[in-house]
C-alpha cells in the first residue's frame, strides 16, 4: 500500500497532464505482453512490421521480468501537454550516475541485467543516447503518424471527463473514479497494488508539491513512482481507452505523397506534435529556409495551425491535416 498524504492546499495544486513521450515508453508493455491491452491489439498488429525495424533488442531489455520499467525513462511532465521533443530532452538530461542504480533497483537484487544493458552501463552516457535515439525513431516511424492522433483524442476526452467529475463530485469522486486500486479518505489517497510483494509500501507527504495525474492508454491499473524530491505522479487508465479498439482505417501514404510531395508529406507526418521550424530542420537535416517554405504552403492549405512559443513560432497539424493522414 502506498499512501499519499495531502495537506491544506495540496488538492488545489494537484493537476492533470498527458505525455506522448510517456505513452511511447509505456507502449513497450504492449509488445512485452499484448494480452494485457485488448483495446490496443488492432494497433499492435498493424504496427508490428514497423516495430520490428526498431531497436527491439534494447526495448526488450528495458522491461524487468515482473514488468517494471526504470523510473528515469518516464520524467515527470512539466506542463499539461508537453511535446514529445520536450520530454525526450528531459530524458537526455538524466544524470548518467543515476542510470545504473535505477536499472538495478528496477530489476531487483540477484536478477542479472540483460546483456545489452549490462554492457551499455560501461558507458552510461552512450547507453542513454542509444535509448533516446531509439525512442525518437520509434515515435516518428511507428506511433506519431496514425496511432497518436487517436490516442491523443482519448486523453483529451479523459481530461474533460475528469474535470466534470471533480466539479460535480469533488476530490473523493475524482480519485475513486480513476481506478479501483485507489481509495480516498479525507487527506489520504491510498494506492493498492495487486502484487504487493514487488511494490514496497510507502508513506508520501505531498507537502505543498502538488500531485500530477497522468492518464495513459497503456496501464491496467493506477501506478506511481516514489520520488521525495519531486511532485508525486500518478498514472491511471484513461477513461474511454476502449475506443482505440475500433478498427483503424487504412492509411494510403503513397497517395499523400503524390498529393503533397515527399517533403511536405514528411513534414505533415512529423507534426503530430507541435514543433518549430528550427526543430524540424534539425530532424530533417535541411535548412530552416527550406522547411519554412513548405510550412507556409501547408499552413495556407489549412493543414497546419501556428502559435507563438517564446521567440519562435510553433506549427501543429489541424483536424484537416490529421484526417488527411488517416486516409
Amino acid at each position: 500500500m502506498i499512501e499519499f498524504r495531502f495537506g491544506v492546499g495540496d488538492l488545489a495544486s494537484t493537476s492533470f497532464a498527458y505525455s506522448p513521450y510517456q505513452e511511447a515508453v509505456f507502449s513497450l508493455w504492449g509488445w512485452w505482453d499484448g494480452s494485457r491491452f485488448p483495446h490496443q491489439r488492432p494497433w499492435l498488429r498493424r504496427l508490428r512490421p514497423l516495430y520490428e525495424r526498431q531497436d527491439t533488442e534494447l526495448f526488450d531489455a528495458l522491461i524487468a521480468p515482473h514488468g517494471f520499467i526504470p523510473d528515469f525513462l518516464t520524467p515527470r511532465p512539466e506542463r499539461v501537454r508537453p511535446s514529445f521533443a520536450e520530454q525526450l530532452a528531459q530524458l537526455r538530461a538524466t544524470p548518467v550516475e543515476s542510470i545504473e542504480p535505477d536499472f538495478r533497483r528496477t530489476f531487483g537484487p540477484g536478477v542479472p541485467l540483460p546483456p545489452v544493458v549490462a554492457e551499455g552501463l560501461a558507458d552510461p552516457a552512450a547507453l542513454l543516447e542509444r535509448i533516446a535515439s531509439a525512442f525518437d525513431r520509434y515515435w516518428h516511424e511507428c506511433l506519431a503518424p496514425d496511432w497518436w492522433p487517436r490516442a491523443r483524442a482519448v486523453l483529451e476526452a479523459d481530461l474533460a471527463h475528469q474535470s466534470r467529475v471533480l466539479a460535480e463530485q469533488g476530490a473523493a469522486g475524482l480519485f475513486c473514479g480513476l481506478d479501483t486500486r485507489l481509495t480516498w479518505r479525507p487527506g489520504v489517497l491510498r494506492l493498492r497494488h495487486p502484487v504487493p510483494a514487488i511494490w514496497p509500501a510507502a508513506d508520501v507527504q505531498v507537502a505543498g508539491r502538488g500531485m500530477v495525474l497522468v492518464p495513459t492508454t497503456f496501464v491496467r491499473g493506477a501506478i506511481t513512482s516514489v520520488d521525495t524530491t519531486r511532485a508525486p505522479v500518478l498514472n491511471y487508465p484513461a477513461h474511454g481507452r476502449g475506443r482505440l479498439a475500433e478498427t483503424p482505417p487504412p492509411v494510403s501514404d503513397r497517395a499523400v505523397v503524390r498529393l503533397l510531395g515527399p517533403a511536405r508529406a514528411r513534414l505533415l507526418t512529423l507534426l503530430a506534435d507541435p514543433a518549430t521550424t528550427t526543430e524540424l530542420a534539425r530532424r530533417l537535416d535541411v535548412t530552416p529556409g527550406a522547411v519554412s517554405q513548405h510550412l507556409s504552403v501547408l499552413y495556407d492549405a489549412g493543414l497546419l495551425h501556428r502559435s507563438r512559443r517564446g521567440r519562435g513560432v510553433e506549427y501543429a497539424r489541424t483536424a484537416l491535416g490529421n484526417e488527411l493522414l488517416r486516409g
